[in-house]
């Protein structure tokens, strides 16, 4: 450094404010202290779709997290994915304080999700909510909403809130709380109602405009926005087979004991884990066994059995027993993986952020994929193409020649798409949906999302055999 350099360096004193960066180029600065909340109300007003949260040098805040020092601060809005999460999150808070207020004898369990937007619930400690009564609870949550009612987190020793939630007869969170090695624990708070949530909150109630309550069943649906229409609530709809699944796959768990992650730690320290494995394994098998038996009820119509599912819910694993299954039962399965016929990698389309998005529907060769299920259902020889997921590249695989008695099995994300094997009749194909759906809860209002499950499989997955990072 040059002595006219040095010149430039001079002994400052302490700041007295903090400045945060925005993405738009805006910089905000304030004293020392003042939430995060504070500084994107001045630069955002009252936005029709809230900002929720914020990410804070990187790090996921909440919008009460106090602002010390200078960083860059990028707002997420209910649309995004942590934004919805924590909107769900605290509407959920909402709802069980509601319920306490009003029907104390009552307790109220989120059960699962519903593809339109909600959570399915059930009210147990007496008969389900009426509809006069239903409307009572949205009417309340409606009142503190206005009221703008602050949430705030509070931190109190393991201890007491163990005995908290045992006094209350929530033995599934005091169980699971008993495993955990810190010795504090944060409480949310609204209106004198304290409870524990795996994940953050909205500042205050007033973020929670957009709900509704529906009688749906035995309980009922807390409807919430889409992230992708974050101010509109989609029409309630009826999904009677996901629902029955559902309540099917509950009552299994309920059986075996293992409604929430505190009961599946209870059975792996009591070496029960190996019998329940076992049970579920017979339980899944059997539900094949009986998809097999419908399609030799279609015996010489069904050529084709379409497979869908979204990414990493198992659709492999499950053509594989499916055909272990139709050869139990007489009939001739061949695997053919939808995966081999995407197109080469140049050729893949881009998503919004410029990267391949391999779950477009353009990602395969639909074309090639017809003229090869129709030439098969013809008995004519054909090669399969295999795609290397290293390379981008599509291989030569294996000529195949099938007989009549032989039934194809195709999986893959776009199955269900009436696009594929549009050669054929339709009354030779035979359509299957999977999912690896998460009915196992962390407690009575804790849920462990489908799409968490499935992002850790996926992880492990391409991890192992596709060559990916996580």
């Amino acid at each position: 450094m040059t002595g006219r350099e040095d010149r430039l360096v001079r002994i400052a004193q302490p700041r007295e404010t903090a400045q945060i960066s925005l993405p738009d180029g805006r910089t905000l600065e304030a004293p020392l202290g003042p939430p995060l909340e504070t500084y994107l109300r001045a630069a955002l007003g009252d936005e029709e779709v809230p900002v929720i949260a914020a990410l804070v040098d990187g790090e996921l805040r909440e919008l009460t997290f106090p602002v010390h020092s200078d960083a860059q601060v990028e707002p997420l809005a209910l649309s995004t994915s942590d934004g919805v999460r924590i909107y769900r999150r605290s509407l959920a808070f909402l709802l069980v304080t509601v319920v306490r207020e009003i029907f104390p004898q009552a307790e109220v369990f989120i059960d699962h999700t519903m593809p339109f937007g909600g959570y399915f619930c059930r009210v147990l400690g007496r008969e389900p909510f009426s509809a006069t009564e239903l409307a009572q609870v949205e009417t309340r949550m409606r009142e503190i909403v206005a009221a703008d009612a602050p949430i705030e987190r509070t931190r109190v020793p393991l201890d007491e809130a163990i005995r908290m939630f045992r006094d209350r007869g929530e033995k599934e969170k005091a169980g699971l709380l008993s495993t955990r090695r810190r010795d504090q624990l944060s409480l949310y708070r609204l209106l004198g109602n304290r409870d524990y949530f795996h994940g953050y909150m909205v500042a205050s109630t007033g973020y929670l405009r957009y709900f509704a309550l529906d009688a749906w069943g035995p309980g009922f649906v807390l409807r919430y926005p889409r992230r992708s229409n974050p101010t509109k609530l989609q029409p309630v709809q009826d999904f009677p087979q996901l629902t029955s699944v559902f309540r099917q796959y509950g009552e299994w768990l309920r059986v075996l004991g293992v409604s929430w992650v505190s009961g599946l730690n209870e059975a792996i320290s009591s070496s029960r884990i190996r019998e329940i494995i076992l049970v579920s394994e017979a339980l899944h098998e059997e539900r094949i066994a009986r998809i097999a038996s419908q399609i030799r009820s279609e015996r010489g119509r069904t050529r084709l059995v379409l497979i869908a599912g979204p990414s990493a819910s198992g659709k492999t694993t499950f053509a594989k027993r499916l055909a272990i299954q139709l050869l139990a039962h007489g009939i001739h399965p061949f695997p053919l993986e939808l995966d081999n016929y995407f197109v080469e990698r140049d050729k893949t389309p881009r998503d919004a952020a410029g990267d391949y998005d391999f779950e477009a529907f353009e990602a395969l060769d639909v074309p090639l994929l017809n003229r090869h299920l129709l030439a098969l259902m013809r008995g004519e020889p054909v090669q399969v193409p295999r795609f290397n997921f290293k390379t981008g590249k599509r291989e030569q695989g294996d000529t195949i020649r099938l007989r009549p008695d032989h039934v194809v099995l195709v999986e893959g994300i776009h199955g269900l798409n009436p696009l594929l094997g549009d050669s054929l009749p339709g009354e030779r194909t035979f359509r299957i949906f999977v999912s690896a759906l998460t009915q196992l809860n962390i407690d009575r209002h804790n849920r462990v999302p489908t799409t968490d499950t499935r992002l850790i499989r996926r992880i492990i997955r391409d991890a192992t055999y596709r060559g990916y990072t996580a």
